[in-house]
């Protein structure tokens, strides 16, 4: 691996590490979603903070480092918010996700430390063209999508999506079955798929390995993206999908479109929830009724019992060891996989 630049998690599904590259500056109409960019850190910003390696570690970062990765868009409502389309004249920018998403910071949460700040460098390219995320993805035939599903919404980012479906993951294993994760919408970060993969999945993948750094795209493209992902995850012949769809589907990574796109094979429906408000909130505008709340809202007594007043739905705290039996005869019940 050439050791001059940071190759962050968004160039995990190309080359460019092995095979090189140059590099030349381009005007900024000329920009995309997903091209490959250098940059050079001018602010490490926090001393916490650290970028997704394309295996999945985490590496520290000082000033003087020059990082690969990808223009991108984020939305996130507790964090940070930015874009490529931003960049002003300076050609400045941010590292919006430790996966290397490139943009502009346009808003951040007071509770979360300064981000790194990078000046642009220039494209990455060969033979005179510049690379894109879409360069290294091999189009596939689509085929039908019939794997039974259990689908994992938030109410919001951080509300505990990817623990729970870790959980649940770990409990089709122990069981016998093949399992395939997936994680459909959000902003680019290997970890979350990985986590699912740690407890046994057998196959994980996720929207950057059909050539998007988030999921924050035009309609039209990311419904042609989403038919190729879910014809990989088919492909894998598994017995379950472990599926998540990041952030919140009210936020605008195409959530609510993956969750149409998906709707006739959700077998059970696990919804990570910040309150019982949210639960509220989320099933009206979606018309969702989940099998399970869990998350930061059922955390407590009186959580569960207003989820359960609010939205006549049943609350389990899945971190609580003592609630595994409850959910193994409830995953059960709707999958028709004995557990």
């Amino acid at each position: 691996m050439d050791q001059k630049y940071i190759y962050t998690s968004l160039t995990r599904i190309s080359d460019l590490s092995e095979t090189g590259f140059r590099t030349r500056k381009l005007p900024r109409m000329k920009w995309e979603t997903g091209d490959y960019v250098v940059c050079k850190i001018i602010d490490a910003g926090s001393n916490t903070l650290n970028l997704e390696l394309p295996n999945g570690r985490m590496r520290g970062v000082i000033g003087g480092e020059f990082i690969v990765g990808a223009l991108g868009e984020r939305f996130a409502t507790l964090e940070a918010t930015g874009t490529w389309r931003e960049v002003e004249n300076d050609l400045r920018m941010h590292v919006l996700t430790g996966a290397g998403l490139m943009g502009k910071l346009t808003s951040k949460s007071a509770f979360i430390p300064n981000m790194i700040e990078v000046q642009y460098q220039g494209h990455v390219q060969r033979q005179g063209k510049k690379l894109n995320m879409q360069d290294f993805v091999e189009p596939i035939t689509e085929i039908p999508f019939n794997t039974p599903v259990v689908l994992f919404v938030g109410t919001s980012m951080s509300a505990g999506k990817t623990t729970s479906a870790r959980i649940v993951t770990h409990l089709f294993k122990l069981a016998g079955y093949s399992v395939v994760g997936a994680k459909l919408t959000g902003a680019g970060r290997f970890k979350d798929i990985l986590a699912l993969k740690d407890v046994g999945a057998d196959a994980v993948m996720d929207f950057v390995d059909v050539g998007l750094p988030s999921s924050i795209c035009r309609e039209e493209k990311y419904r042609t993206a989403l038919g190729q992902l879910l014809s990989k995850i088919e492909l894998q012949k598994s017995d379950i999908a472990v599926i998540e769809i990041g952030a919140s589907p009210l936020e605008p990574y195409n959530g609510d479109i993956a969750i149409d796109m998906l709707r006739e094979h959700i077998k059970c429906t696990v919804l990570a929830a910040s309150d019982p408000y949210a639960v509220y909130g989320l099933m009206k505008a979606f018309e969702v009724v989940p099998d399970i709340v869990t998350g930061i809202a059922s955390n407590t007594l009186a959580g569960i019992q207003m989820v359960h007043r609010l939205c006549g739905v049943q609350a389990l705290n899945l971190i609580d060891w003592n609630t595994t039996e409850e959910l193994k005869q409830i995953l059960a019940t709707k999958t028709g996989l004995w557990l």
